[in-house]
């Protein structure tokens, strides 16, 4: 059975909620600060119903019980965050009984307007509609006991009214909740733009250091076995082991500088294809022979593709030369109908019955973040990694 390797999902991290409790179901609306509401509305009850009453022949004017009920309202709204529920019933009795007793008629339904729309908003609609029901209800039956000859009029208006404010709390809930979507998405894309570039660091990061460390292992290995009996051999170990280092080194100080964001994601000089024999001649050095059989046209495939065939034919020779005990292994990039295939074989171990590593794992995330996938087969002996990419990525145009 051949291993398959793909990316896997991520879940986005949840945010622990802080602050009050909140009803079930319920989505605040986030608009003024609630002092500026309370205050706003309480001076223009108070002011606008003292400028209308002395312009009214009331019944009654205004006294101290009635300065507490105009206050009374707007008091309300200041539960609109902590406890929205209470915001209606207050507005209802203070503004029902500021009229039932008479007073001069003001401005004292700004409180009970706005009761109806924050507790649509704050996703409490059966309250609301039930509060807007009451208020109708008064509404039709003042407009029927004054004996107009408009009193349908007067009343149908009321009720239509306090329709409205109930639907307007509500499409301000419905915008809230949309926003609130949208951030969460956005929030999700972010963490997931961030969640991918760790990946494409981490595999960076282990291609470069793995091959280089394991290359410059093995040269200092041959350097001490053939450097007393032999010094003519060590010239070419010290100088694979230079060069080696020194490539590893530049790779490296690339990446911090994509840590530090000095420098941008993607090398200026990416691996491509053309570097591949580099490969086989550094793994060559360490006594494995290598046979390699380009079959591909490099400049009908793009560059990502170019770049992961080269990380991926790096980490299987790095892993034949490291834990595989092969002698030989043949590496072959073919190209054919708009697909690249690679496939690295080596006559060692095998996997012995070991789970994929991180270099495996890496090579398959490569893979599968092209479109392609990587397949792992025992032979006998040995085993077979093969890579399979599109040429080109949708809409990659480079």
């Amino acid at each position: 059975m051949q291993p398959r390797f793909s990316e896997s999902k991520r879940h986005p991290g949840s945010k622990r909620h802080t602050g009050p409790p909140r009803i079930p179901g319920q989505r605040r609306f986030v608009g003024p600060p609630t002092s500026f509401i309370v205050i706003t509305v309480a001076v223009i009850q108070l002011v606008g119903s003292l400028f209308s009453a002395s312009h009214q022949d009331s019944p009654r004017p205004l006294d101290a019980l009635a300065i507490m009920l105009l206050l009374a309202g707007p008091a309300g709204l200041a539960f609109r965050k902590r406890a929205p529920q209470v915001m209606l019933p207050v507005a209802l009795v203070a503004t029902g009984s500021y009229l039932t007793l008479g007073y001069a008629w003001g401005p004292i339904v700004l409180s009970l307007a706005l009761a109806i729309v924050l507790t649509a908003a704050a996703g409490l609609r059966w309250q609301a509609w039930a509060g807007a029901g009451i208020a109708a209800a008064a509404v039709i039956t003042g407009a029927a006991l004054t004996g107009d000859e408009n009193w349908p009029v007067r009343a149908s208006a009321g009720v239509a009214w306090a329709a409205i404010l109930v639907l307007i709390g509500q499409g301000i809930r419905r915008r809230g909740e949309r926003q609130a979507e949208y951030r969460r998405r956005h929030e999700e894309a972010q963490k997931a733009e961030r969640d991918e570039y760790r990946l494409t660091l981490a595999r960076d990061i282990h291609d470069v250091v793995a091959h280089s460390l394991s290359m410059i292992n093995v040269q200092a290995s041959v350097a001490l076995h053939v450097g007393a009996d032999d010094p003519e051999k060590l010239r070419p170990a010290l100088e694979a082991i230079k060069a080696a280092s020194k490539e590893s080194l530049t790779e490296v100080r690339q990446l911090l500088g994509v840590l530090r964001e000095d420098v941008p994601l993607t090398p200026a000089a990416r691996p491509t294809l053309a570097r591949i024999p580099e490969l086989v001649k550094n793994a060559e050095l360490s006594g494995l022979r290598v046979t390699l059989e380009d079959h591909s046209n490099h400049q009908t495939v793009g560059e990502a593709q170019q770049e992961a065939a080269y990380r991926i034919i790096q980490e299987a020779l790095t892993n034949v030369g490291r834990h595989s005990g092969a002698r030989t292994a043949v590496v072959r990039v073919v190209e054919a109908a708009g697909a690249l295939t690679v496939t690295i074989d080596d006559d060692g171990a095998g996997m012995g019955g070991a789970l994929p590593g991180n270099g495996l794992t890496g090579m398959g995330e490569r893979a599968a973040a092209l479109g392609g996938t990587l397949t792992l087969q025992e032979l006998e002996p040995g085993l077979q990694v093969q890579a399979i990419m599109p040429t080109r990525a949708k809409g990659n145009f480079q």
